[in-house]
Formats: structure tokens, C-alpha cells, sequence
């Protein structure tokens, strides 16, 4: 099953995707139960927003060898490999949806960069998770693109702006529920030319992993995501079109625009 959002009549509207059209659906299915159905829309045209705005936003940093690798030796001190699973945060103004553009800022310099990866949303209240119970937790799986200010990255001590301004969190296109995610291929696409291709499972700690550490501390909640790195990244220039896939869930289609020409 596919669940997403969409604006419609001047709101955002849950819906579940078909071939063709979108159902409009009375609520979250987050929320347990069975949403009646409202209508429909046609996919196409649809004006899609991000699939879930999360309670909690959670980020993998370093978590493929082969980016650890590459980081490493563009001289990156932190290009080390985690001996546990930790987690970083990002902001919900960041994101953004399916076919909407991403907005370069226009002081950005230097590098401009695509980081395509699985996420996770979580689907139940989760404390102390064993493996078992933090993969009951996932509710089903969707697409990121950590699109990312390099200069800005390493200006910064924290990514409260080379990873968290607005537009820099593409999601969507919907929650798969049904997929093996980490048996899946991930791939990055500008401008229709594959950039990147690699296996979506091949990371250092899996989903679970993640899930069981951070609910030894924290509760997880309904709607909370775990975007989950990515292996290897591009550069964006305005005027591309980026897109990342993941073969079972779909693909997160987005145009690159300079600030101030948004509607170029």
C-alpha cells in the first residue's frame, strides 16, 4: 500500500495511491483504523507535499563504507566508522515535496550536493525496542534527498544551515508499506543521467539497529522518520532536475532553482 499527502481545496489531504489516481482519505492511517475514503484525485497534476510531517526528524550521518571511504580521503575528520549507532537531528522547515523545487541559496558557494536515501517512518509508540519489535515499528518506507551547502558544512559548527534550510529535505513521493526496502537499489539521477547506484542495505548499522539504540533513550512516536545516509553524493547546479529511486518504493523527482528565480 501506498499512503502520501496532497493539497487539495486549500489543505493537505492523506491519501492512498493507485496506478492513476489518488484516494482522499477522512484521516492519518497513522492512526490506526481504516480512513474512509473521501474522493479522488488524478496523480497526475497532483500537488504533492512531503508524506508525513514527523514528530521527530532523525538523521544517519556516516553509515555506507564507501562514503566513509570517500569522505576520508577528501581529508574528513569525522569520515570515521561508527562503532554504535548514533543519530543527528534536522529540521521540519527543510522539507519539502515530490515535484516541488529546491531553492540554492543565492550566497551558497562552492559545492551544492545530492545525498539520495531510505527513510523509515515509524508507525507505533516504541520504547526499549528489541530487533523484533523496532521492525513491527516501521510503518513503511519512503524516499530522501539530503541535499547539502558543503561550504556552509564546514563554516558551521553544528548543519543548522548547510542541511536544514528550507527546501533542503526533499521526501516523498509516499510511504511504501509493503517492500523489502534493504533488499532494494538506490539510485541518483540529474537531469536523466544516473550520477549513483548502489545497494540500499549495505550500511554499517540497518534501520533496526538504529531503532533499538534510540529508543533505549527515547520514545518513538507515530510519524517519526530515520533517514538513514546515503553511500554517495552529486553536485546540483540550478536548472537540474534531481532524482532519486529506489526500486519497490518509486521515485522523489525535484527541479533545482536559484534563489530569487523560483519560477525559472
Amino acid at each position: 500500500m501506498r499512503y502520501t499527502r496532497v493539497f487539495v481545496g486549500g489543505r493537505a489531504v492523506w491519501g492512498r495511491v493507485g496506478e492513476s489516481d489518488i484516494e482522499l482519505l477522512s484521516g492519518s492511517p497513522l492512526d490506526g483504523g481504516d480512513p474512509a475514503v473521501l474522493g479522488t484525485v488524478p496523480r497526475a497534476g497532483a500537488e504533492w507535499l512531503p508524506p508525513v510531517v514527523p514528530p521527530v526528524f532523525y538523521a544517519v550521518g556516516m553509515n555506507y563504507p564507501r562514503h566513509i571511504a570517500h569522505a576520508a580521503a577528501l581529508g574528513n575528520p569525522a569520515a570515521v566508522t561508527p562503532e554504535r549507532p548514533e543519530v543527528g537531528y534536522r529540521a521540519n522547515n527543510a522539507l519539502t515535496g515530490h515535484r516541488s523545487p529546491i531553492i540554492r541559496p543565492a550566497e551558497v558557494e562552492g559545492r551544492f550536493e545530492a545525498e539520495p536515501e531510505l527513510v523509515a517512518v515509524i508507525g507505533r509508540t516504541i520504547r526499549h525496542a528489541t530487533r523484533d519489535e523496532a521492525r513491527a515499528a516501521v510503518f513503511g518506507w519512503t524516499l530522501g534527498n539530503d541535499v547539502s551547502a558543503r561550504t556552509w558544512q564546514h563554516q558551521d559548527r553544528t548543519f543548522w544551515r548547510s542541511k536544514n534550510a528550507d527546501t533542503f529535505k526533499p521526501m516523498g513521493p509516499w510511504i511504501e508499506t509493503d517492500t523489502d526496502a534493504l533488499a532494494a537499489t538506490t539510485t541518483l539521477r540529474v537531469n536523466g543521467e544516473e550520477r549513483a547506484r548502489f545497494a540500499t542495505g549495505d550500511m554499517v548499522f540497518d534501520p533496526y539497529d538504529y531503532i533499538v539504540e534510540i529508543t533505549r533513550h527515547n520514545t518513538m512516536h507515530p510519524g517519526d522518520v530515520l533517514w538513514m545516509g546515503a553511500e554517495s553524493t552529486c553536485g546540483l547546479e540550478p536548472g537540474d532536475t534531481v532524482e532519486v529511486e529506489i526500486d519497490g518504493i518509486g521515485v522523489l523527482s525535484n527541479p533545482v532553482h536559484l534563489e530569487g528565480n523560483e519560477r525559472s
